[in-house]
């Protein structure tokens, strides 16, 4: 068995083998999708590992494949778990997590985390098995874009972008302590790292900064990106992120959701997903502003690298 880089030339075994991990929920697995961009050359914030089986290389005998990403100067993100179905419960997800933890120790991080839906107990297992532990729950909240929203309210919520506002709100929320600071990342999708006052700075300076108050400052959120993709029913979706949001009663969400809404339809959005924690007051004020939910939360997990 040999742990090493992928290459180019291990695409057809990887994706022989992942192709099909999600077929039993009538979806695909991303990874043949964006294998390549994985791999890319020379970005040191990345690496991606595979365990070899075969003699000889390029090799069809791939066994599984993982990646971590350094999101920032200490944390660490790993996705992408893999492990064929021939050579699954040999321990070699454990070797394989417990050499990309190695490298991100040696780049200075001191946390590891990753995402794992409630419904995939398999991962979650897993995830437990190879050195990580219960972080946070969050989940989805969707609300409709809509240009209008909120138009004719009579709220006295008015929304500005007042970084420094946003982050004091922040530091003090509940909603930061159920969520160990985390948001959105704002460079690698579909991951979670510390939010910070400089993040809340440049979302203002490219207006994707909402903050909604009164008398007193009563919610925030940020747009992080907007992507389009193409659903297997055919057609384009394009989606609006938006890094979490935090408010501090009823009110204010259904004000922050308008502006979110608002938002999203400026952009030329179909769908959006705002991270929330997951908690009963929350969900029920992001149910009371109108907005979907998610069916069922995500839990991130986390490994202490010190």
């Amino acid at each position: 068995m040999e742990i090493r880089p992928a290459r180019p030339e291990d695409y057809d075994a990887v994706a022989a083998f992942t192709r099909d991990t999600w077929a039993d929920r009538d979806g695909s697995d991303y990874i043949p999708d964006i294998y390549h961009d994985w791999i890319a050359p020379d970005d040191p914030t990345q690496a991606t590992l595979l365990v070899d089986m075969g003699d000889e290389t390029p090799s069809d005998d791939i066994a599984a494949i993982a990646q971590m990403v350094m999101l920032s100067e200490y944390e660490a993100w790993a996705q992408g778990m893999r492990v064929a179905p021939a050579y699954r419960e040999q321990g070699i997800a454990t070797t394989l997590t417990h050499a990309l933890f190695d490298w991100a120790r040696e780049q200075g991080a001191r946390r590891a985390r990753n995402m794992i839906h409630s419904w995939n107990m398999p991962s979650l297992a897993n995830a437990r098995h190879v050195g990580f532990e219960p972080g946070v729950e969050f989940r989805w909240a969707m609300p409709e874009p809509d240009a209008d929203a909120g138009r004719d309210s009579e709220s006295d919520y008015r929304v500005g972008d007042d970084a420094d506002a946003a982050w004091a709100l922040w530091t003090g929320s509940e909603m930061r302590t159920e969520l160990s600071g985390l948001a959105l990342d704002p460079d690698e999708s579909w991951a979670l790292s510390e939010l910070t006052r400089q993040r809340l700075h440049d979302a203002a300076a490219d207006d994707r900064l909402f903050v909604v108050a009164d008398e007193r400052v009563a919610g925030f959120t940020h747009r992080v990106r907007t992507y389009t993709r193409e659903p297997e029913d055919g057609g384009e979706v394009t989606w609006a992120e938006y890094a979490v949001a935090a408010w501090t009663d009823a009110d204010a969400c259904r004000a922050l959701m308008d502006a979110i809404r608002r938002d999203a339809a400026a952009v030329g959005a179909d769908r959006t997903r705002v991270l929330v924690p997951e908690a009963l007051g929350w969900l029920s004020d992001v149910a009371l502003a109108r907005s979907d939910l998610a069916e069922e939360p995500t839990f991130v997990m986390e490994a202490d690298l010190t």
